[in-house]
């Protein structure tokens, strides 16, 4: 499997340079799909010598950005509403799917070795539960010897659609964590030990570095920060590791059209193989773009990477939209925009 390190290593300038020789995309948002729109851009730029510049600066930043049009494409994990899309006069629609990941720094496990549900997880991120051996978390790792540690909890400190699909997912779990905290792109962390990080990268950092730290990101920093993680009971009932084949079976049942703007939520999905914590990763564009010629060419790069870029995704545990729904995007939303 290619090593998510090297390749950023090797694409990174072409990424983020811009072009003399062509004109480049831009595009900004989203840390969790980064490593894959690096990848398809090193593909696409290699194919057809158009690069593309994109801003891996969170869900909340790519929205500014595309709103205030400084970008030919926004991204987010945070799907935006209906009704703001019709405000703003823009487009919505997944690119790729992926899954989120309780990473810990806790010595002597192997990852995917201890278990959690989603409940127990929702307390130790609220601080109700603060040492690794808390009776509760205990009982779910029988036969486990768990130190009497700290959890410092490391979550986002910059606006993230991480963030928001971590927290739908414990709202979706956990009535007292819904009643106190919610879901959103930023919300105000309870665990007294609560530290911030910018960025999955920033996340993944300090739980690598804080000993005894629970932290959540998506399963490409896991890979690439070569990180632990732990296993997720999800709503069949069944513990399950994150990967590209949980998270497709979680993909598998969402009705795509049933939300405006196709923002539909796939925590806590049923199926026994289920990744709880999947989630796509969305693209805005306006539907009267100010530069029709630049908005061609991010659905070009787009329509290229949807063709081209299964293996690339499923290189990276991330999983590439069917080819069904990839037709759908061009014929019902693509459409929309003016060329």
């Amino acid at each position: 499997m290619l090593k998510l390190k090297s390749f950023i290593a090797a694409v990174g300038v072409t990424v983020m340079a811009v072009s003399a020789l062509a004109a480049d995309i831009t595009g900004a948002g989203a840390t969790f799909p980064f490593p894959i729109y690096a990848k398809w851009a090193e593909g696409y730029k290699a194919a057809t010598g158009t690069g593309m510049n994109y801003q891996s600066i969170g869900s909340s930043g790519g929205i500014k950005q595309i709103r205030a049009k400084t970008v030919t494409f926004g991204a987010t994990d945070a799907p935006v509403k209906g009704e703001e899309l019709d405000k703003d006069g823009m487009v919505q629609f997944p690119a790729i799917i992926g899954g989120t990941v309780p990473v810990i720094n806790l010595d002597g496990f192997k990852p995917g070795e201890l278990r959690v549900t989603g409940p127990v997880l929702a307390e130790m991120f609220m601080g109700k539960i603060s040492k690794w051996n808390d009776p509760k978390f205990v009982a779910l790792n029988p036969g486990k010897t768990l130190p009497n540690e700290t959890i410092t909890v490391v979550h986002r400190a910059d606006g993230s659609g991480t963030t928001f699909n971590w927290t739908d997912y414990l709202t979706a779990v956990s009535k007292e964590w819904a009643d106190t905290v919610g879901k959103g792109a930023a919300v105000k962390w309870p665990a007294p030990t609560s530290v911030g990080g910018k960025g999955n990268e920033g996340v993944a950092a300090n739980v690598n570095r804080v000993k005894g730290s629970l932290g959540y990101v998506e399963y490409a920093y896991v890979k690439k920060n070569k990180m632990n993680f732990m296993q997720i009971q999800n709503a069949d009932g069944k513990y399950v590791s994150p990967d590209d084949l949980t998270f497709a079976a979680a993909a598998a049942s969402a009705d795509w059209f049933s939300v405006p703007g196709m923002g539909v939520s796939m925590v806590n999905a049923k199926g026994a193989n289920s990744w709880p914590v999947s989630t796509a990763s969305f693209i805005l564009m306006y539907k009267n773009p100010a530069d029709k010629a630049a908005s061609a060419e991010a659905l070009k790069f787009f329509d290229w990477s949807f063709k081209n870029g299964k293996k690339m995704a499923a290189d990276l545990d991330y999983v590439a939209l069917p080819d069904t729904l990839t037709d759908q995007i061009r014929s019902k939303v693509w459409s929309q925009i003016q060329k």
